[in-house]
């Protein structure tokens, strides 16, 4: 059976239309990971009734983002330092979310839903610049095929976020594995650039210690900023802020002394 859907590509029950299917969902599943563990570190913040809905929404909205990003596959891989600027943007966003993440225990709440979506969205724009075109090939062309087989993967991105979400609130050490594994992501991005590839032409090695470099890097910087902003948070505290608990005992101590000095009781006792 073969059904024509015009600008929408076909429907087709022969065996090249479900091997390209089952293509497409292995391929996303595959890109699922790493806009899982973005998906999850930007959510943390949420109240936890948002939570959920962040979920949603970065999920599909990221799967729609995909679907368009096919369509331009072949023509972004060709843009002189896209892939470079994107890598870049990436390692920024890790090194925000892993500060965001190992924050105070009681974590600060985002602003909004949409502050967290806004996040998950850059991150997969970025992302998913050199991944599409797999998905493309796979489809030979066929918009419908693409469509299905990238929306049968949000509950699977669905689910998985939600899983690290909860597991990062029990584990705060997923929080520094996941900032790690973007840190690998933005510098793979970074030395696969078009224009790095064509002007260096790093070797395999190179390639290898760049992703190590940066998935080292992220955790390091990550470190130093959050000590330094705790620092900071000491200092302001330490300057303006209310007096230290054991002062304010003491305090406590001497009124409560003043005023048994002072009850009538004392006095008859006097």
């Amino acid at each position: 059976m073969y059904i024509d859907l015009g600008v929408f590509g076909w429907f087709s029950t022969d065996a090249a239309f479900w091997s390209g299917l089952v293509q497409i969902m292995i391929i996303n599943i595959i890109l699922s990971g790493d806009n899982a563990v973005v998906i999850a570190l930007a959510v943390r913040g949420l109240e936890p009734k948002m939570r959920k809905w962040g979920i949603i929404l970065g999920s599909l909205l990221a799967v729609v983002l995909r679907i368009v990003l096919v369509a331009f596959a072949v023509a972004l891989l060709t843009v002189p330092f896209l892939k470079l600027v994107g890598g870049a943007l990436i390692l920024w966003i890790a090194v925000k979310l892993f500060t965001e993440g190992h924050g105070d225990e009681d974590i600060q709440q985002s602003a909004n839903i949409w502050t967290a979506v806004r996040v998950i969205l850059i991150a997969d724009l970025v992302m998913s610049i050199d991944n599409v075109l797999a998905i493309a090939g796979a489809a030979s062309g066929n918009m419908f095929l693409i469509i299905i087989g990238l929306a049968t993967s949000i509950p699977l991105i669905v689910g998985t976020s939600a899983l690290l979400t909860m597991l990062m609130d029990k584990y705060p050490i997923i929080i520094t594995i996941g900032a790690a594994v973007l840190g690998k992501v933005g510098g793979e991005m970074m030395i696969t650039d078009h224009w790095v590839h064509e002007t260096f032409h790093p070797s395999h090695a190179v390639d290898i210690g760049v992703q190590i470099f940066f998935t080292i890097g992220v955790v390091i910087l990550g470190k130093a900023l959050l000590k330094r902003k705790i620092t900071k948070e000491e200092k302001l505290a330490a300057e303006g802020g209310p007096a230290p608990a054991s002062e304010s005992v003491e305090l406590n101590n001497s009124d409560s002394e003043a005023a048994i000095e002072q009850s009538p009781v004392n006095e008859e006792e006097k």
